[in-house]
Order: structure tokens, then sequence, then C-alpha cells
């Protein structure tokens, strides 16, 4: 039941007594994060989780992210294999272990990056995306594996590498194996730049410390979604470092496009078409498959 159907008595709330009488099923509504308005589940899941009243873009599964941004039909799921492990014996409020089976069991997933390769408008792509509801998408020793699986596929088969950022930073609960999947990722990401292969960052809201810090950017393009908060600390944390008040909109997709630290907001429903687009501009689109395109040779 959601919170409009709380809030209105059954005597003169006639969609819940319609739902009583006909056996009307719950979740078919839902409500805007941003401004609440009611909204289809059905229509929600067509337009990519985002809003059509306000245009928020709201938290969509990675699984699903993947699943609507390659064909149909040409995804293979890569890295499932590789399982996250409690080396530290971990415990604050939980042990990491109950987390870590928390989040598996919440997400259906087995960590909070998801890899694949595909085509994307039958362009071969490695792609991988985060899932911040997986203990907020924070990157662990697995998680920054994954993603070097994913670089060094796009290294063997001479493919562009996307990746969809979603993250609070790095895993607290791995310790110093977290903060080594920094320079883990930006290695694998430097093997890539010198074999002239592209590398799109998409940035999510949030997408925040280590995370922000490393592979989110350093792509040789840099998207944001709308009105996403990126950065390394959050607004309230450097407010109170600097002791002043920031601008409007600090570390948003918008301020960060008009300083320049990124190149271009895209929305969600035409993140495949865009990149698309690129693709085929530096030649991918419709390059033979076994040699690199012009644009990215060393001479």
């Amino acid at each position: 039941m959601n919170w409009f159907d709380k809030i209105i008595p059954p005597k003169i709330n006639p969609a819940l007594r319609l739902r009583k009488r006909k056996g009307v099923p719950e979740g078919l509504w839902t409500n805007c994060t941003e401004c609440q308005t009611m909204l289809y589940v059905s229509d929600l899941i067509k337009s990519l989780q985002v809003c059509p009243k306000c245009n928020s873009h709201m938290q969509i599964r990675a699984k699903e992210r993947i699943e609507r941004f390659l064909d149909p039909e040409s995804i293979v799921w890569m890295g499932e294999h590789l399982m996250p492990v409690d080396h530290l014996k971990f415990k604050d409020q939980k042990r990491y272990k109950d987390r870590l089976a928390e989040a598996q069991k919440s997400t259906h997933s087995s960590e909070a990056l998801r890899v694949a390769i595909g085509e994307l408008n039958g362009t071969p792509v490695t792609v991988s995306a985060f899932e911040f509801d997986f203990m907020g998408g924070s990157m662990g020793s697995v998680v920054g594996q994954r993603f070097v699986l994913a670089a060094q596929a796009s290294l063997e088969r001479m493919q562009p590498l996307v990746c969809f950022a979603s993250s609070g930073g790095a895993r607290m609960q791995e310790g110093l194996y977290s903060l080594m999947q920094m320079s883990k990722t930006t290695a694998v990401l430097a093997r890539l730049a010198k074999e002239r292969i592209p590398y799109i960052s998409v940035l999510t809201n949030p997408t925040m410390g280590g995370v922000s810090a490393s592979l989110a950017m350093l792509g040789d393009l840099i998207i944001a979604e709308p009105n996403a908060l990126i950065g390394f600390a959050g607004p309230r944390v450097i407010e109170q470092t600097v002791r002043a008040s920031l601008p409007e909109g600090f570390q948003r997709s918008e301020f960060l496009l008009q300083h320049g630290a990124i190149d271009m907001i895209v929305d969600r429903r035409n993140m495949r078409r865009e990149i698309a687009n690129f693709l085929i501009k530096l030649g991918f689109g419709e390059r033979d498959s076994q040699q690199t395109p012009s644009h990215f040779n060393n001479e």
C-alpha cells in the first residue's frame, strides 16, 4: 500500500475500495523521489526510471541499465564468479559478512558492479555499471577486479569500454584493500589509453569518494546525467571544513559542466543514442572488428 492509500480513510478512498472489490494488485503506483508525483510503475520502467513530470533521474538497477543499453540477445555477463570475501573479519554494528548477505538478497546482485560484453547498435562494446543499492555502490576489491576484467576484455577485443558510475566511494569494511582499487583501476585505464581504446565514463547520481577520484573522472569522454551529485567529499563536509557557504548547485552536473569538469550532460533516455553516435564518429560503428580505427592510430 502506498502513502496515498494510507492517509485517506477506506470509506472515502475509491481506489482502495476498487482494489479490495476487484482484487487490483498492489505495486501499480509509486512516487517520484523528487516531486512526489504518483506514477504508474510500468510507465516508469519504460522511461528508465526518469520522472515524466520533473525529469528527475531516479536510481536504476545495474542489470536493468545494461540490458536497456545494449542490443537484446547480445549480452554476455562477466565476472559473476568473483565474490566478496571478508578478509579483515570486519564488524561495526553488524558483521561485514552479514551486510554482504543482506545486500545480495535485496538487490539480487552478488556485488556492487555488474560487467557485460555485448553490442550497441551492432558495435561491440564492454559495459560496467554500479549497483548503488548494494552498500551504496561502494568499491571493494571485487568491484575493482571486475572493472579490471571489463578493461581487459576491451583490450583483448579492441573495443570501447563504457562505465556507468554510481557510488558513495571506497568500501570502509575492506580498509586498504578497498583503497588499492583506486590505483588498480587507474593503471588498467592507462593501458587502454596507450592502445588508443576509448573509455566513456557516465556519471550518475551520486558519484563520490574514491570512485570519483579514480575511474569515474578518467574517461576520454565524461558524460553526466542531469542534476547528478559528483565530487569527492559531500557538500556538507566541505562547508563544515571551509566554514563557508557553497554556490548554489555546487557539485551538480550543471555546475561541473559550466566549470569544465565534464564534457556533456545527457538525459538517460537518450544515452544509448548519444554514445552510439559518438562511437561512430570515432570510427567504431563502421569499422572492421579486427582493426583499430584510423582516428586512434599512433601516427
